[in-house]
């Protein structure tokens, strides 16, 4: 018996904070597209199950969470790599954000977890982003996604 909690616990599965993503195997949650720069994986964590979303862009996370019921909890995550290292995790809201950079989908932000020069906060990127609409290159696997953008 005491053998067999350990291993129900481990299978438990995670409800915060980020996961790794698999470079190269996973895809983006709107697209579909495989991501593969470490520099530019976005996350979102949220709704009834704390289910997590993975994407090559912030900009595609922006969009796909705009279209979920839940997308004003308190609770939602968001969480973005940091571009200087493609390894560290940054909550997307406290992140600083690089205008006209080339990124996987062409929404043009690499996220810094200090106020640099030239950088913007998440608001400013956000609304850029949105304004934006659903970059070119992001073909919406659900047909939902392209009707309400």
């Amino acid at each position: 018996m005491l053998v067999a909690t350990p291993v129900v616990s481990a299978c438990k599965p995670q409800t915060e904070g980020p996961e790794p993503i698999r470079w190269g195997r996973e895809t983006c949650e709107i697209c579909g597209m495989i991501i593969s720069d470490a520099r530019y994986g976005a996350e979102v964590r949220g709704g009834p199950d704390k289910r997590l979303a993975k994407f090559d862009d912030i900009g595609d996370a922006l969009h796909w969470l705009r279209l979920q019921e839940w997308k004003n909890e308190p609770d939602v995550e968001i969480w973005v790599m940091d571009s200087n290292n493609g390894k560290d995790w940054l909550d997307a809201r406290a992140a600083f954000y690089h205008p006209d950079t080339i990124s996987p989908m062409d929404y043009g932000y690499a996220a810094v977890p200090m106020r640099e020069p030239g950088t913007v906060s998440f608001e400013t990127m956000q609304t850029a982003v949105i304004l934006m609409g659903l970059s070119h290159r992001c073909l919406p696997v659900d047909d939902e996604v392209e009707e309400n953008s």
